[in-house]
């Protein structure tokens, strides 16, 4: 009678390995779901419809083909658009555009914010979709974004990778006193400022690798990075995964949780390559494999 607990103790050891391995599987599964539906939502990534360069001067935005801005849909004449040297921007409404911000019709000159120093920029609405401007550098650039767009219409899914609790990796953090500044290259070849705290040192397949992430607003640090499946399983220019602020000289950094950037799901978006030191001579068969879109 006595060998009953010692029986069920080693039962309950022996199931312990199993149960965290399950609870580590549900929980990456949990994350996978909520970015899934995070791409689903009208003002996703997905819902990116049209794009392009803003030149100096006057510009005409409409859906219609002999505009200088031509929107995929909306009124043949949305308005006209005037960006000064200095690069302020103003937008007329064409007559009987029912273009309108904040709810209400655009009425003579506006000034139309775009995304410099973290503003929100100014949406012009033409029904449900809108127009807005982005600034690159020194480039500027616009966006048409569509809760009905065919992109977000027809996404079923991302492929992955096995889940595989060994590219869970526990690093050294290696800290920079004083942390440093790089310049991330664009898929378009400009240039973004980036702050990089220190960097995560880990080993894999008995050899050492580093990255460095680009230290977020809120302390979180964010790992763009490429290795041997990239361009090829993956997209070519990075993939992208955020992790906490290092704790007691660790960092953890969940391969499994690498998820593609905004550009390798919309062709109007524009996103940072991954710094040369962050391209890994190492196949991470971990995360989010390139999205190849149903759409044209």
């Amino acid at each position: 009678m006595r060998i009953m607990p010692f029986l069920l103790m080693a039962l309950a050891c022996a199931s312990t390995p199993a149960s965290a391995s399950d609870d580590y599987r549900q929980s990456i599964e949990a994350w996978q779901a909520k970015r899934e539906a995070s791409l689903r939502k009208p003002d996703g990534w997905f819902s990116y419809a049209g794009s392009g360069i803003v030149n100096l001067g006057r510009s005409t935005i409409g859906s219609a083909s002999n505009n200088t801005i031509v929107l995929p849909k909306g009124p043949a004449r949305l308005g006209t658009l005037t960006v000064n040297k200095a690069g302020v921007a103003k937008f007329r409404a064409e007559r009987g555009s029912g273009a309108t911000i904040d709810g209400k019709p655009v009425k003579g000159k506006v000034i139309l914010r775009d995304n410099v120093d973290g503003a929100m920029p100014t949406r012009v609405y033409a029904g449900d979709a809108w127009f807005y401007l982005v600034r690159m550098g020194d480039v500027i650039g616009w966006r048409f974004r569509d809760p009905d767009s065919p992109a977000l219409k027809a996404f079923n899914g991302i492929e992955r990778f096995p889940i595989d609790p060994s590219w869970r990796i526990e690093a050294d953090w290696q800290p920079y006193d004083p942390p440093h500044e790089i310049e991330l290259v664009t898929i378009i070849n400009t240039l973004e400022k980036a702050p990089v705290p220190g960097k995560a040192v880990f080993e894999r397949d008995g050899r050492r690798f580093e990255l460095e992430p680009v230290l977020e607003d809120d302390g979180t640090l964010f790992f763009i990075f490429a290795d041997q499946t990239s361009g090829k399983e993956t997209y070519g220019a990075a993939r992208f995964i955020y992790s906490q602020p290092a704790e007691d000289g660790k960092v953890v950094i969940d391969f499994n949780k690498a998820f593609n950037p905004p550009c390798a799901l919309s062709p109007h978006v524009v996103c940072p390559t991954a710094p040369p030191g962050n391209r890994l001579a190492l196949r991470i068969t971990a995360g989010e494999k390139r999205y190849h879109s149903p759409v044209d």
